[in-house]
């Protein structure tokens, strides 16, 4: 009966569709009556091979495409060369707001200097180029390094007045002219880009003035042994290292960019040089992998320099307020000292805390006299009895009085767990929240009902198991 009733209900309804066809008509093409620069504006977020297919839809649609201020030509180059031609002469936008081109194949570069010659001429504003001439060394991961034939960017590029946002990446090689500007650019991202000269880089930044958000991730055969960041204007900086590993341990960076907001780094730590002092800092997020690469012969000299890098690259950090640190997994971390800075500044501390960094923590802790925040995640499975938690000295001054916030994500249990969050407890007097997230086979319940016997400074303190 009631399958009866449905087949009826159903019936009625493509009744109902079949006596007003005007009604669903116009439901379905409400999006052609938006005006035609709503239109374009929606398209130049697709790619354009999907822009130039919106042109069978209607007559109306035929020639928008070609109005639209955005050329998209992802994975083009199984595409016949004359049309991609055709489709950038057709385009009939005043100026480009948007120019990516990703290109996998080999081809003269004559034919991609004129494409991004087009981009240049009309105005382009956000300019992306992925550009890999020989499809055999294409790297398919992030481990992958290109090792096949470099595409040299025009002299015309070096030209370009309009751009502001550019993005480079593959198997592009940067040889800037001695003098040059691109007076907009503001945000500039060099993805395993290669680079003629040990000065290539030093080139680039002295001709853009405004330049004020850089992203450089590096592959390990960019032709870089000193790397020299030198951008007065420069607010956020973001430097990777994908399994980048030197030929030797005395690899240096130099930053000097004193009014930098937002530091991020990632990979394996080299010899970190800020010129001038940080003294605007705002955030720093820090994620160091240890070496692997064991049969190099001057690894025993690696580990006596690396920990002294760390903490080195933390005493430059000190003026930040927000700070999220991974100082790698390795015993040497024991060489070095955080001391006699102090973190004056900082509220919020996220650490990622392994078998070998329980020491960096409590450091950090000593010197952080304003600290609000504090996020513990552990990054270890084994050997879990390694170099962790000693208690820190009793008393006022040891422990931030305005910690009011504390997280732990990953406690198993663990002798040296229990007694690093019964410190907090006992020493963190204005503590209001304690979140605790159990990753062990221990009850949520049990965690609870044992910390709930801790003694704990703040009263009103609400601890949550997870």
């Amino acid at each position: 009966m009631a399958k009866s009733s449905t087949h009826q209900s159903n019936s009625s309804k493509r009744m109902k569709v079949e006596l007003s066809p005007n009604k669903d008509t116009a439901a379905v093409d409400r999006i052609s009556d938006l005006p035609d620069s709503l239109l374009c504006h929606i398209l130049s977020f697709v790619q354009t091979q999907k822009a130039v297919a919106t042109s069978v839809l209607s007559s109306r649609w035929k020639r928008l495409w070609i109005h639209v201020p955005a050329l998209d030509l992802y994975d083009v180059g199984r595409q016949p060369i004359p049309l991609l031609y055709r489709i950038l002469l057709l385009n009939k936008a005043p100026s480009l707001r948007n120019f990516n081109l990703e290109w996998y194949y080999y081809c003269d570069s004559l034919h991609l200097n004129t494409w991004i010659d087009t981009a240049i001429e009309r105005n382009v504003e956000n300019l992306y180029l992925e550009i890999f001439l020989d499809y055999d060394h294409h790297p398919y991961g992030k481990d992958d390094v290109y090792s096949g034939e470099l595409y040299e960017l025009p002299i015309s590029f070096y030209a370009c007045k309009t751009v502001v946002v550019l993005h480079l990446s593959g198997g592009i090689e940067l040889d800037p002219p001695p003098s040059f500007q691109l007076p907009c650019l503001k945000k500039l991202c060099l993805r395993d880009v290669f680079y003629c000269y040990e000065d290539s880089l030093s080139r680039l930044f002295s001709g853009c003035p405004v330049l004020e958000d850089l992203k450089v991730i590096r592959n390990n055969s960019d032709g870089m042994d000193y790397f020299n960041i030198s951008v007065p204007t420069l607010k956020c900086l973001l430097i990777e290292f994908n399994t980048y590993r030197p030929r030797v341990p005395d690899y240096k960076l130099e930053i000097n960019a004193s009014g930098l907001k937002n530091f991020k780094f990632r990979g394996d730590l080299r010899n970190v040089v800020f010129v001038e002092k940080l003294a605007n800092l705002v955030e720093a997020n820090v994620k160091i992998y240890a070496v692997e690469c064991y049969e190099m012969g001057w690894v025993e000299d690696y580990e006596f320099y690396y920990g002294d890098r760390v903490f080195k690259l933390l005493r430059a950090l000190n003026n930040a307020k927000f700070l999220s640190l991974s100082p790698g997994d390795i015993e040497c971390l024991g060489f070095g000292s955080i001391y006699p800075t102090r973190f004056q500044n900082l509220v919020r501390l996220k650490f990622g805390v392994n078998k070998s960094n329980w020491h960096v923590l409590q450091a950090l802790l000593l010197v952080a006299p304003n600290l609000e925040v504090l996020d513990v995640h552990k990054c270890y499975h084994i050997s879990e009895d390694k170099l962790c938690w000693t208690e820190l000295p009793d008393g006022p001054g040891y422990l931030s009085s305005r910690l009011s916030t504390f997280n732990f994500d990953g406690y198993k249990g663990l002798e040296h767990e229990v007694e690093f969050v019964k410190y907090i407890l006992k020493e963190a007097r204005g503590l209001q929240t304690m979140t605790i997230k159990v990753s062990g086979r221990e009850s949520r319940e049990r965690v609870l009902e044992k910390l709930s016997m801790f003694p704990r400074h703040s009263k009103t303190c609400l601890i949550t198991v997870e």
